[in-house]
């Protein structure tokens, strides 16, 4: 009796030991899923919820991309170790890639004047003027190796010869001119300043773009490819100058933005529901008092025209140019400007495009009228500023193949928009400026995103829809703009999931 007592007793705290694990098992997997819940509700695209269409498509696009990515293992090929310029090649032959072309982009909120149209474009157009020359000398204080410009016959500096007539008889030349045109990650070894060379490749087309005749076709490519590349709405930080033809001389400042719109029109001919708007932009490494006449130009230009001109920019390299903060006087008058004008001047600045603490340029952000944020790389670093700029639901402009090339994130599975989407800061893709660094549109960077930050459809089409919302449309012009992308975001789903 005492015996089977004692078995009794050894079955029931065995049951009682295997129960209470049980309920541990039990109450860790629960907090473990209420963890993981918590932290999905905090993400940027915690408000989408997917159709079954979507939800089909989903699996569809993380198959493709685990079948890209098992692909590269087998083949040995060190996918993450790899810049933007050398796996091109391998995105261009993807399955994935091609749905990308496919899918609406919704709008480029963050493109510049100079980067938006194909370098080798570039160069079979302008040799087909008689007026247009290149230097092939070394570089000297006033032009550098490469360098595009027209002149008038009788009137060509020394060092610059016909381009036509160079290409012609030295074939081997259009490849020099495109790598001095081209900045490529993978060749950047042995430069000791990317800034350095990123700006030399503005510097070589700078004086084509002024060239009337070669400036509207110039702009009527980029855009024909912006809208190939289902890109429906466009928004350049545009750099104003006067243009000029060698009949009349030069044109009003203003007449750059008539003939972008008269190019629009050609382009809706095709595309009706494609859209521009320009932010005019000044550099960060000019003084108050110069950034002061910019302002006025730009107030002056938006009073005229306020469908076209949305805000101000500065631009050019934050670790070599002037802080925000150093321009509060300029900040202070715009509610004067806007007084006298009557018109308002949002701010889009650029910000944080640093990995260094010191750049403290995304501290302003979070205290000025400023709508968007360019790059915005190091607002990781400041979380009270973070917190703000969510809460003020402001959007960050991530451009990451433009980040890669410029050395910021070599390894895009560490680019710090990943942490900004899992705190639930709302960001765009952009492509900033696609033509210097060797491709066309945003299918790229979106390709990018999707494989190197492990996105889902739920945050593709919040990425997508942002890039309209956070716009600087107005209201009618938005509403438009978001029925148009819905239909073209439901055919794109139908239609991919076959």
């Amino acid at each position: 009796m005492r015996k089977h007592l004692t078995y009794i007793l050894f079955l029931g705290f065995s049951l009682l030991g295997a129960q209470n694990k049980e309920t541990e098992k039990s109450a860790y997997e629960q907090n473990w899923t209420l963890l993981e819940k918590e932290n999905e509700a905090l993400e940027f695209d915690a408000d989408i919820r997917l159709s079954d269409a979507e939800k089909a498509l989903d699996k569809k696009l993380l198959a493709l991309r685990k079948q890209f990515v098992s692909e590269a293992e087998k083949q040995k090929i060190p996918l993450y170790n790899r810049s933007f310029n050398e796996i091109k090649p391998l995105i261009e032959n993807s399955k994935l890639f091609k749905v990308m072309q496919t899918m609406p982009k919704g709008g480029l909120l963050h493109t510049h004047s100079g980067g938006v149209t194909d370098m080798k474009w570039v160069i079979a157009t302008a040799r087909k003027y008689k007026e247009c020359y290149v230097f092939d000398q070394q570089d000297n204080k006033d032009y550098i190796s490469g360098q595009l410009a027209f002149f008038e016959n009788g009137k060509v500096p020394k060092g610059f010869v016909s381009l036509d007539k160079k290409l012609t008889s030295d074939p081997g030349f259009e490849k020099e001119l495109l790598d001095l045109l081209l900045l490529k990650r993978d060749s950047l070894c042995a430069y000791t300043d990317y800034w350095i060379e990123f700006e030399k490749r503005f510097t070589r087309i700078n004086l084509l773009l002024p060239y009337r005749p070669f400036f509207k076709e110039y702009y009527l490519k980029g855009f024909r490819d912006l809208a190939k590349d289902k890109v429906q709405h466009v928004e350049i930080r545009y750099i104003f100058d006067e243009l000029y033809d060698f009949q009349h001389g030069k044109y009003p400042l203003k007449t750059s933005i008539t003939d972008l719109k008269d190019i629009v029109k050609e382009v809706r001919k095709s595309d009706p529901q494609f859209s521009l708007k320009l932010i005019y932009s000044s550099f960060k490494f000019l003084d108050p008092e110069a950034i002061e006449k910019q302002l006025e130009t730009a107030f002056q230009l938006k009073k005229e025209f306020p469908d076209m001109i949305s805000g101000f920019d500065l631009v050019a390299d934050e670790a070599a140019g002037h802080s925000i903060n150093s321009f509060r006087k300029n900040w202070t008058a715009l509610n004067d400007l806007t007084k006298k004008y009557g018109v308002g001047m949002p701010l889009f600045l650029h910000a944080g495009e640093s990995n260094s603490v010191f750049n403290k340029n995304i501290l302003d952000i979070a205290l000025l009228n400023n709508q968007r944020i360019g790059h915005g790389l190091n607002l990781i670093y400041f979380p009270k500023t973070m917190e703000l700029i969510k809460k003020q639901n402001k959007l960050v402009e991530v451009s990451p193949i433009s980040n890669q090339i410029l050395g910021y994130v070599s390894d895009l599975r560490n680019h710090p928009a990943r942490v900004l989407l899992s705190n639930g800061i709302q960001c765009s893709i952009n492509s900033d400026d696609p033509s210097v660094y060797g491709y066309e549109g945003l299918s790229y960077d979106f390709w990018m995103a999707f494989v190197y930050w492990e996105l889902d459809v739920k945050a593709l089409k919040k990425l997508v829809f942002n890039s309209i919302d956070y716009s600087s449309l107005n209201e009618n012009e938005k509403k438009k703009a978001v029925d148009y992308l819905n239909k073209e975001w439901n055919d794109f789903v139908q239609k991919a999931n076959f």
